[in-house]
């Protein structure tokens, strides 16, 4: 006897389970309507019904809105990194040295500065919130913060 192993000889690990055998009489207990039951929609070939059909009743995605919510204060605010002010040739820097700059489009109505980078220069923030690690480097370098 060899040892050979042949694709012929390869079993399943796992037993699997035979196919549903519809039709083929009383005692398979899928005989006749094949499971189906009698009459509807779901009886019939092509009768089936889609993901979300509530019986002609409005769907749920249907009854729902289409739309999610944009803050509108958020299309005007921007955040300006740390590192990007190194490039600013102002001393002061507040809004509209920002927005001269080109670091944030002229619509931006507010900004933030935030922590991305380190500051070379001493700096005076002017009406510009600052995050607290940002607000650390600035004055670390020399800087300082007016409201």
């Amino acid at each position: 006897m060899s040892n050979r192993m042949y694709l012929n000889d390869i079993r399943s690990d796992k037993a699997k389970k035979a196919a549903k055998r519809v039709g083929r009489g009383i005692g398979s207990g899928l005989g006749k309507t094949c499971g189906r039951g009698h009459k509807g929609q779901k009886s019939r070939t092509g009768g089936s019904i889609h993901p979300g059909f509530e019986g002609g009743q409005q769907p749920l995605q249907r009854r729902l809105p289409k739309f999610g919510f944009t803050s509108r204060k958020g299309r005007l605010t921007d955040e300006v990194r740390l590192q990007d002010l190194n490039n600013l040739k102002d001393e002061i820097i507040t809004l509209d040295s920002i927005k001269n700059s080109g670091l944030v489009n002229h619509k931006i109505q507010y900004v933030k500065i935030i922590l991305s980078g380190d500051i070379a220069k001493p700096i005076i923030v002017k009406g510009v919130p600052v995050t607290s690690g940002a607000r650390s480097k600035i004055l670390a370098a020399g800087g300082r913060i007016e409201d």
